[in-house]
């Protein structure tokens, strides 16, 4: 559930001017997901959310641009430990499965880390394709993968 929210939530961010907590958390209802105050600020620690201006003088929750690696590991870390249930591949396409509604956060912490090995991500609602530029490669991005998951 924790995944699924945060996963939520950064879609959310992305796509809304969301400037309070009580704005987010409304977003969150009505996405059908009952949040309390404190569940929310620590979810807006946990993902490492700041309050950047807006062009009309406003401020808006985003996402750092300047997180450090350790900060992206840790994230994704988190992300794959609570939503990520399987990992399988063919030839240069690796299939991550998530618990539903989990995929586009997961695939958002693989983006951040910004393998040179990786093309990109396409995401769904449970499960994500990772491209992996060369074939040889894939072992390697697997690797990674299996140790985010822990």
């Amino acid at each position: 559930m924790k995944a699924r929210r945060h996963a939520l939530i950064l879609s959310i961010i992305k796509e809304n001017a969301i400037e309070t907590q009580e704005d987010l958390g409304e977003a969150l209802r009505l996405e059908g997901v009952e949040v309390t105050q404190a569940t929310l600020s620590r979810d807006i620690k946990e993902l490492g959310l700041i309050k950047v201006p807006t062009p009309d003088g406003h401020y808006r929750y985003s996402l750092p641009t300047d997180r450090s690696f350790p900060d992206l590991i840790k994230r994704a870390e988190r992300m794959f430990e609570h939503a990520v249930t399987s990992i399988d591949y063919s030839e240069n396409m690796i299939i991550i499965k998530t618990t539903n509604g989990t995929a586009q956060g997961v695939a958002a912490a693989l983006d951040d880390l910004d393998w040179k090995e990786v093309m990109g991500t396409i995401a769904g609602d449970d499960s994500i394709l990772v491209i992996v530029r060369k074939k040889q490669q894939v072992e390697q991005v697997l690797s990674r993968l299996y140790k985010l998951r822990r």
